[in-house]
């Protein structure tokens, strides 16, 4: 049996994302994510478009899944925090892809869905 990380260190450790969808979120496809994994624990950063700075953490869930908290200052000064849970996958071309589920915690109100790619090297 894999290990539940293994597919998720594999495809997401030390690669950096951006947005493919957003509909209601602040990321735009100027917002670079850039994830950390060390055994189940994921942590990374965020920046750019509105997003002056931000952080996540989070853990594995499953095979193919994992779950966040993320917190950001944006470029007018505001201070948002949010959770969100996520889905990791490839594409036709191979870059890895998540989606995710996601909440305002603090800052702002309501949710949705977001979509991004792994940005190439």
């Amino acid at each position: 049996m894999v290990k539940p990380g293994t597919l998720i260190s594999e495809r997401l450790h030390n690669r950096r994302f951006v947005l493919s969808s957003n509909a209601h979120g602040l990321s735009t496809a100027d917002t670079v994510f850039h994830y950390r994994v060390d055994g189940e624990a994921i942590s990374g950063t965020y920046q750019g478009g509105s997003i002056a700075l931000g952080q996540l953490i989070g853990r594995v869930t499953g095979p193919d899944s994992i779950e966040l908290l993320y917190h950001c200052v944006t470029t007018d000064g505001q201070l948002l925090a949010g959770w969100s849970r996520g889905t990791l996958g490839v594409d036709e071309t191979g870059h890895s892809t998540l989606s995710f589920v996601w909440g305002w915690l603090a800052g702002a109100s309501g949710g949705g869905e977001s979509h991004y790619v792994e940005l190439s090297a």
